[in-house]
């Protein structure tokens, strides 16, 4: 029933990557992506093997980003056409806004002979928070599948209004040292610890049922009002199966009629009892933490002035988020205990296999390519949604810069998503849908010391339709908007 309304998931502003991975990590990959196989302070996070080959001393850099994105269903029910807003159409648009106004993240780097030491602090997933100012499908659904439960107890339509916002953020800190081997060969080997909080607002309120002739009365009175109705028709069916019975006629098909009758009337009579704890709305509260550790591994072979190659392998890490919730009460519905209180929700974040190149066909100009596997189906997620998934994500990435001048260089690159998206897996509360995207910015060396960096990247997001049901039509159709701005400073000492 409505209680099914609360089915919220991570409402996340994750702007590239897999999943629940954010790979934007620095202005660097925002102007050209695929800077897996590079060499630069900002392979910290994206080659922190290639970070030996930098030159000795210290090295810091910090990131600043904002993005901005939306998301948008457009849901069709039948049920929408007895919603006094939606003007008798069985098909309404809800989106939502996400916002990540400060987005930081920071690289340091100390270089001595053939080590390099490395931090790096960044939010590795979430970022932000989203908003549905209407709610959802799938809240509205339920409120008008109620309403049209209640046609025989004279209702003729609902209103509403919903509300939802999901708040995520994975802070990460990532410690970790690599060692050239050779003057070509360089490994690394470090420790990422995830610090994950969120928070999930939803609201159902101001619910009324149209009673005929476009008067609306609050749900819990017309409950109440229908209350008084089918305890006034027991009284009356009771009292003619007493005549019946009073008389031994029990056999007649009137008897068996009456007695069908009161089974209904005593089934309405208990859904209505049920039903009247949400007669003053649903609000849902829900705060989770959790904690998670996981190793990195990288390598990075130089195979000669032209040509550089790396990989990188990021281990799962196993993330268990704890609910302080208002939900104190296991629900028959099993997507609601998600968020009871107290309990302990499954939210890995899957292993990621990264492998790059870089080819400098002259000395100002540099291509690179990448490739990102993330191992979704090989993780724990709340009601084994991995399992819904066909396959595993996979990002292709590909760009170049050219040194402009001494102090300036220019880059440009894309990136292409694809997950393992079913029918199944998709959702109006939490969803992905595949994208490429563009990337493009600058580097300026304001100093022999001092770099100055400025990048924009935008995602294009394909639509994914899905249909539930034939008939009635219950179908939904997917998309999203994402840009992100960002602006660093890289100092050398």
């Amino acid at each position: 029933m409505l209680a099914s309304a609360m089915m919220l998931t991570a409402a996340t502003t994750a702007q590239a990557g897999g999943i629940l991975t954010n790979t934007n990590q620095s202005i660097d990959f925002l102007r050209n992506p695929a800077r897996d196989g590079s060499i630069g302070l900002d392979g910290v996070y994206s080659n922190p093997a290639g970070v030996a080959f930098m030159p000795e001393g210290f090295h810091l850099g910090f990131n600043w980003q904002y993005a901005h994105q939306t998301r948008t269903i457009e849901s069709t029910n039948d049920f929408f056409k007895y919603g006094r807003k939606n003007n008798g159409q069985a098909t309404k648009t809800f989106e939502g806004t996400a916002d990540a106004p400060f987005l930081p993240s920071l690289q340091a780097a100390y270089n001595t002979g053939d080590w390099s030491w490395q931090l790096n602090l960044s939010v590795p997933g979430g970022g932000g928070s989203c908003e549905f100012a209407d709610g959802l499908g799938s809240f509205e659904s339920v409120v008008g599948n109620i309403a049209t439960q209640l046609t025989p107890f004279g209702a003729q339509g609902y209103d509403m209004d919903g509300y939802m916002e999901g708040r995520q953020y994975y802070f990460g800190a990532q410690l970790g040292t690599a060692y050239k081997v050779s003057d070509r060969l360089s490994v690394y080997g470090g420790l990422r610890v995830l610090y994950g909080t969120a928070t999930y607002k939803a609201k159902i309120s101001n619910i009324m049922v149209n009673v005929g002739e476009d008067r609306y009365m609050n749900f819990g009175s017309f409950l109440q009002t229908a209350a008084t109705t089918v305890d006034n028709n027991l009284e009356q069916v009771s009292a003619g199966m007493a005549q019946y019975e009073a008389a031994g006629a029990t056999a007649l098909p009137q008897y068996a009629e009456l007695v069908a009758t009161k089974a209904q009337l005593e089934g309405a009579k208990k859904s209505f009892s049920a039903l009247q704890k949400y007669s003053q709305g649903v609000n849902l509260l829900c705060n989770q933490s959790g904690v998670g550790i996981a190793p990195i591994i990288g390598v990075d072979f130089r195979l000669n002035d032209k040509f550089n190659f790396a990989a990188k392998y990021e281990f799962k890490t196993q993330m268990r988020m704890k609910n302080e919730s208002t939900v104190n009460e296991a629900s028959e519905i099993s997507a609601v205990n998600k968020y009871r209180d107290g309990e302990s929700v499954n939210e890995d974040a899957p292993a990621q296999l990264v492998v790059g190149a870089q080819w400098s066909p002259i000395s100002d100009v540099r291509i690179s390519a990448g490739w990102h596997h993330f191992f979704d189906k090989q993780t724990n997620w709340y009601d084994n949604a991995q399992d819904k998934l066909s396959h595993n994500s996979n990002e292709l990435l590909a760009g170049a810069e050219w040194d402009v001048t001494d102090r300036l260089t220019i880059s440009g690159g894309g990136q292409l998503t694809r997950y393992g998206l079913t029918d199944e897996y998709m959702n109006d509360m939490s969803f992905v849908v595949n994208s490429y995207s563009l990337g493009f910015g600058f580097n300026y060396k304001a100093t022999d010391k001092v770099t100055l960096k400025a990048g924009y990247f935008q995602t294009i997001y394909d639509t994914y339709d899905r249909t539930t049901s034939a008939q009635p039509l219950v179908s939904d159709s997917f998309t999203r908007t994402n840009r992100v701005l960002g602006v660093g400073m890289e100092v050398g000492l």
